[in-house]
């Protein structure tokens, strides 16, 4: 199952960071190419490690506000 979720990159310093507010993960890198690469790797990582409780905490979490 292939799901969509938000991606904010902002400059910061020299590089640029990523966030993706709906599971509160972020991730940087130099360039804003890099910055998303490594924002989807940090995501594949999350949902490969967390169980499910913690996937559906952290949306539920978001939802909520």
């Amino acid at each position: 199952m292939r799901q969509q979720f938000t991606g904010i990159i902002e400059k910061e310093g020299d590089g640029y960071v990523a966030l993706c507010p709906e599971l509160d993960i972020a991730s940087q890198g130099e360039t804003v190419e890099e910055a998303r690469r490594n924002l989807i790797e940090a995501l594949e990582l999350f949902f490969e490690c967390a169980d499910a409780s913690e996937i559906e905490r952290r949306l539920v979490a978001d939802f909520l506000g």
